[in-house]
């Protein structure tokens, strides 16, 4: 075990210095190349702030006004049918949104029901395998200028709903 300590210590210095001895291999004007591409992400930063700033704004607003909670009260039939633990309703609309706040509402989570509890086990597997939907899609389609999504809004959710699904399924085997 102690090896994996070690070998995950030297990975990322190995990695850069095999990425500065390949450019430099090449003849590659290593630390100009670095520059550049630090000005280009800067750059990408600033394009998508205006973005991240709407995005962590509204989901504040939704999270602090109690409307979040409203619309878990009104899901919680449905969620009900689908054997969705109330608690985690907020998790799960709010990770499509935003790492942050779900993070938040996972320390709250714990806070209430404990770490090894069914609802802590699925909220923790559940932030392991969603993504945040509309937060990822909206920055990485901004940067890039993508227009046309065609099916990835479906095939995320798609993917959320399975992985919400995946969660619930392994933290109830586990408790």
């Amino acid at each position: 075990m102690r090896i994996l300590l070690y070998l995950s210590d030297l990975i990322l210095p190995l990695v850069i210095f095999y990425i500065v001895a390949h450019g430099l291999s090449q003849g590659r004007p290593v630390y100009d190349d670095f520059v550049q591409g630090a000005k280009k992400g800067l750059k990408t930063v600033a394009d998508i702030a205006p973005t991240l700033v709407g995005l962590l704004t509204a989901v504040s607003v939704l999270r602090a006004s109690g409307l979040l909670d409203l619309i878990a009260h009104y899901l919680s039939g449905l969620t009900g049918l689908l054997h969705i633990p109330g608690p985690l309703v907020p998790l799960l609309l709010v990770r499509m949104f935003s790492s942050s706040a779900a993070n938040g509402l996972v320390t709250d989570l714990f806070a209430t029901y404990g770490t090894d509890s069914q609802i802590g086990l699925a909220a923790s597997i559940l932030m392991g395998c969603t993504e945040t939907i509309f937060y990822t899609m909206s920055v990485y389609f901004l940067a890039a200028k993508v227009t046309k999504t065609r099916y990835t809004l479906a095939g995320a959710l798609l993917a959320t709903l399975v992985g919400a699904a995946a969660s619930l399924l392994l933290a109830a085997g586990m408790v």
